[in-house]
């Protein structure tokens, strides 16, 4: 069988499969993750409704792995073994959507839509579970804890999951993304950027506000160092490079007449390639230490590497035949390729730093009417009016739950054998 006529029988396998899919009940438990979001390795509840969901589809299923991960897996019959994988923590982000399933949780939201992704997992499991039929394989379904700390894919792995659970021959995934609901967004290669946190320490002198001449303030040095660092990217990256620097945090003092000792400054980093994130690395070094030994500091300035995230690469040849599928499933004109993000996912490191293929792509989620409501007249106007991952207004239209189980079912049943 060629390739698009693989493409076409998935297709058409994947309509049968989801042309009764229990809607009502899968935006149910979208609203109710929505409402009850949980941090990062603190995903006890939404662990609990996945799994339960899995033994219920028939799913040998494990709770508990790498911390709060779950894993299901349905054995059927000779054939290759497909990963589908979701993530499920949220955000400390105060939601501010005023939606009627808007966060019970103080100071915590799904802002990045992976309640979404939990419950398209759920509904694809289950649909693949009960037309068990029509394919060949194993499935290996795995609900991925903290992947915003960087922390979840990693912890999965050092507990046993492949070991454990059997080392898959192809991964899938996917993410929520602002756009008109409707597009399917495929890049047969570089998809997402690595990520690099950087904290640093600067140490001065503190002492009283009305003497800053007995002092060395590391206030004023931090506001220097913040200010140079904007130069990095626009001085020391080629322009033909993306990257991107962001001072996330900075934070010093207990008092308004009170120079302290020290200030703090969290960094992210953003970079395609290594090369270039070592140059920014070397950079902020650099910079560091000359505004410090400028200022008069008594000690050099700390710098630590933190929470570190590798670039997604999708394997062209797989993301080709999974894009072909949506291609053929919502129509051709839905699916494209909008070239890498800036954007970052922990994903890869269960590809286990590239020696397995993977197909990862966007499902964009703004709803129509707020899409329509934005100002600008091309879509990366409108792309930049409407909430975006992270933000207090990020609501995904619920309507998106049935697409995306589509979504992943049909990129399963063109990667599985057909029966």
């Amino acid at each position: 069988m060629t390739s698009a006529a693989h493409a076409s029988a998935a297709a058409r396998t994947a309509r049968d499969l989801t042309a009764d899919l229990p809607l009502p009940g899968l935006e149910d438990l979208y609203r109710d993750l929505h409402r009850h979001p949980e941090l990062s390795l603190r995903e006890h509840r939404t662990a609990g409704k996945l799994a339960g969901r899995l033994t219920d589809a028939g799913f040998e299923t494990a709770e508990g792995v790498g911390g709060t991960g779950v894993v299901g897996r349905l054995a059927n019959g000779d054939g290759p073994t497909v990963l589908l994988r979701a993530d499920m923590d949220a955000l400390p982000v105060s939601e501010a959507t005023g939606l009627p399933y808007a966060s019970t949780a103080d100071g915590v939201m799904h802002a990045c839509g992976h309640d979404l992704h939990v419950t398209w997992l759920a509904g694809a499991a289950a649909a693949l579970a009960a037309g068990r039929d029509t394919w060949r394989g194993t499935l290996l379904v795995v609900g991925q804890p903290a992947e915003e700390s960087g922390q979840g894919a990693r912890r999965m792995l050092a507990d046993g999951l492949y070991e454990r659970f059997g080392r898959p021959d192809v991964l899938l995934g996917q993410h929520a993304a602002p756009g008109p609901a409707g597009l399917y967004p495929h890049v047969p290669g570089l998809i997402m950027s690595a990520a690099t946190d950087v904290d640093i320490v600067v140490h001065g002198r503190g002492g009283h506000g009305s003497r800053p001449e007995a002092t060395v303030d590391p206030v004023v040095t931090a506001a220097y160092l913040v200010t140079r660092l904007q130069s990095v990217v626009s001085r020391e990256v080629a322009a033909g490079e993306s990257a991107v620097l962001t001072v996330g945090r900075i934070e010093a003092g207990t008092r308004h007449n009170i120079i302290p000792d020290e200030a703090r400054i969290a960094l992210n980093l953003r970079t395609q390639s290594e090369a270039v994130r070592q140059r920014m690395l070397a950079a902020i070094r650099r910079i560091a230490q000359g505004e410090c030994l400028a200022a008069g500091c008594p000690r050099e300035p700390e710098v630590t590497i933190g929470a570190t995230f590798p670039v997604t690469v999708n394997d062209a040849p797989t993301d080709t035949t999974v894009a072909a599928v949506h291609g053929e499933l919502f129509g051709a004109a839905t699916v494209f390729d909008p070239g890498p993000a800036m954007g970052s996912e922990d994903f890869p490191e269960l590809a286990l730093d590239g020696a397995l293929p993977y197909s990862y792509w966007f499902v964009t989620t703004t709803p129509h009417d707020t899409w329509n409501e934005a100002p600008g007249d091309t879509l990366p106007e409108k792309l930049a009016a409407v909430p975006s991952n992270h933000s207090p207004h990020f609501a995904p239209d619920p309507a998106t739950v049935a697409p995306g189980v589509r979504t992943l079912v049909s990129g399963a049943l063109a990667l599985l054998s057909q029966a």
